[in-house]
């Protein structure tokens, strides 16, 4: 206790950051090529240790009256649901989010644009504290005294509205590339978590993210993503890339292979596995921890799964977008 100055942490997120662009920053609302878009996450991070955080979320985003602004522009809308447990199940957060994006055209054929994104989140959390374990109810047959927290197996519970905002600018210089570059900041207006008497206000996430692709050889691409995130004393920074096959170029709508990895520093090498077919993408990662906590998860830092769908009608402008 004499030896603990504080404690951070930070909101739950995925390793595949890419893959939840609604999540990473609100400016990504309706940014992608097609009619509609439609994304999955799941993570089990550090399941050895009594299946520390679980995480999935379900998104979909789509253009709005796009025969009312001009060509060059998109405006976006989005829902998300966003379910997060931790300590074994005993802590639930869930999230409701509505988000809308305009993103304006720089050139005439809109291969610049800059993008404002705005999101409003409902958050429910609850501790069902029935399932909370403390260290007076350790005895020899494991977890069975009668803890001096005295709770009456009551579930506690918390609401607020959450306010977030962010900036997208995409680019192209041909009809093979993509660049990006984003800021966004979460909890702007610092909600309240208050459950027996006490009051926590949220600390304001911000992140910073970019990424690129561009051709090598005739057909095949390289694509290049980093993070960096800032929430209260806590920070994160992820680099990396990945390389995408494609196995029938010339086809409408090709199939690829990504193979690449990411680490995020001081903790985890992050191999990462992506199968793209159709209009669908889905993407397998793994943690392998590197940090002193690999003593405790025995290396497992936790396994991702995500999955994109995108209508991509063949009458629709061909655009290039962000996508890692």
């Amino acid at each position: 206790m004499f030896l603990l100055g504080k404690a951070s942490a930070q909101d739950p997120h995925f390793s595949q950051f890419f893959t939840s662009p609604l999540t990473l920053n609100p400016a990504f609302t309706g940014k992608f090529y097609g009619s509609y878009r439609v994304m999955g996450n799941y993570r089990n991070q550090w399941p050895t240790i009594n299946n520390a955080f679980t995480t999935a979320t379900a998104a979909i985003d789509f253009h709005v009256l796009q025969n009312s602004i001009s060509a060059n522009d998109t405006w976006g809308v989005g829902f998300v649901g966003y379910n997060d447990n931790s300590a074994n199940g005993a802590v639930k957060f869930n999230y409701a989010s509505f988000s809308t994006a305009y993103h304006k055209g720089l050139d005439e054929d809109g291969n610049h644009q800059i993008g404002i994104g705005f999101q409003a989140t409902y958050a429910n959390m609850l501790i069902n504290t029935a399932q909370l374990k403390f260290e007076d109810q350790l005895t020899g047959a494991g977890f069975t005294g009668i803890t001096s927290e005295v709770f009456n197996n009551a579930t506690l519970q918390t609401r607020y509205l959450d306010l977030n905002a962010g900036f997208l600018y995409n680019g192209s210089s041909s009809d093979k590339n993509n660049f990006y570059f984003g800021i966004s900041l979460y909890h702007i207006n610092r909600p309240k978590q208050q459950f027996t008497g006490a009051v926590y206000n949220l600390s304001p996430r911000a992140n910073i993210s970019a990424g690129t692709y561009f051709p090598v050889g005739a057909s095949n691409f390289i694509h290049l993503s980093g993070l960096q995130m800032f929430q209260g004393g806590a920070s994160e920074t992820m680099l990396g890339g990945a390389y995408q096959m494609v196995a029938d170029p010339n086809a409408e709508k090709p199939t690829s292979l990504y193979a690449g990895a990411w680490i995020r520093l001081n903790d985890a090498i992050i191999p990462y596995l992506g199968l793209e077919f159709g209009d669908l993408r889905l993407g397998m990662s793994y943690d392998y921890n590197t940090s002193a906590l690999k003593t405790a998860s025995l290396n497992r830092g936790g396994i991702e799964i995500s999955l994109i769908y995108v209508n991509r009608p063949s009458t629709d402008k061909p655009m290039n977008c962000p996508k890692f």
